[in-house]
């Protein structure tokens, strides 16, 4: 069982006999998770350099990006078109982001949409609470699983099941890229202070769990804080912070009101950083019919604000 466990950090295909209890959470399974919080508090014991920084940073927007344009509003809802190549490319790069594969991913958040706040929500925190849906609900047993009824459209890209049973390929390279990229700067560039273990803390590590949390509040506070601008079935709430820090996804109660849309800021002052980055790939030939808001659905089941 131990063995098999471990085997599941890597291969998500991996049957282990803790798939009978499907309400547990398994400790062993989710030691990498537990792993990459506690190796945080290393900040104090590894020097601090402004490359670190901005790795950190920009790593964060990328990764972001890739979640909430790609993960999101491409696999989840088909908000756009694009290639194959490109389809899988920035799945890759969201993949380092260390949140699964995009099948598992837009599979789980489809199940979310089709149930939103009612007791087959995966992660609602008016049926389980706040803390269930923030981080409690993907590490539980049973939503480890791909429900792959919900992707059927995506199962017929052998590339993409590859990248989502094999989901710790890409973090892991990104590390080993930290790591050589540090240490040849250190080579190089010594005045700049840093070195492999330093870029793999900052660039992977913390911004990994700040982009994990930052994440998880579209799930748990975007459903209990904000404003309703439209009678959802559903708590969702905009909340102008969240998506600040998101790229734009914090407009929750829109794109619940309109999920399909590739833009979740519905007015000009709803900032919506995600869409304005698929705008550039659209003009560039990247991507192509993105869906924008009708006009008749702004003035659909309006709340007070």
């Amino acid at each position: 069982m131990r063995i098999k466990t471990i085997l599941s950090w890597f291969d998500s295909k991996a049957i282990a006999e803790y798939q009978l209890h499907p309400d547990k959470i398994e400790l062993l399974r989710i030691l990498p998770f537990i792993a990459l919080h506690l190796t945080c508090f290393a900040v104090f014991w590894v020097e601090f350099s402004n490359i670190a920084l901005v790795v950190a940073i920009v790593l964060y927007l990328l990764r972001m990006f890739a979640i909430t344009g790609f993960y999101h509003r491409y696999f989840a809802h088909k908000a756009f078109k694009t290639s194959r190549g490109i389809q899988f490319f920035f799945a890759f790069i969201a993949a380092s982001a260390a949140q699964r594969g995009p099948l598992w991913w837009a599979s789980h958040h489809r199940q979310h949409h089709a149930h939103s706040d009612h007791p087959n929500d995966p992660h609602s925190p008016k049926q389980h609470g706040l803390i269930w849906s923030h981080i409690s609900w993907f590490l539980v047993n049973k939503n480890f699983k791909l429900k792959t009824e919900r992707v059927k459209d995506l199962m017929k890209y052998p590339e993409l099941q590859l990248l989502d049973r094999y989901d710790a390929i890409a973090p892991l390279l990104l590390l080993l890229g930290l790591y050589l990229l540090g240490s040849w700067l250190e080579d190089i560039a010594p005045q700049l202070h840093t070195n492999g273990v330093q870029l793999m803390l900052w660039g992977f590590v913390i911004s990994t769990v700040f982009l994990y949390h930052m994440t998880f509040t579209v799930n748990s506070l975007a459903h209990v804080w904000g404003k309703r601008r439209f009678l959802t079935n559903d708590d969702s709430r905009n909340n102008s912070l969240i998506a600040l820090l998101t790229l734009g996804e914090g407009w929750h109660n829109n794109h619940h009101h309109f999920p399909s849309s590739a833009r979740q800021g519905f007015y000009w002052w709803e900032i919506d950083l995600t869409y304005y980055g698929l705008k550039i790939l659209s003009a560039l030939g990247l991507i192509w019919d993105l869906k924008n808001v009708p006009i008749e659905v702004l003035s659909q089941k309006r709340a007070s604000l």
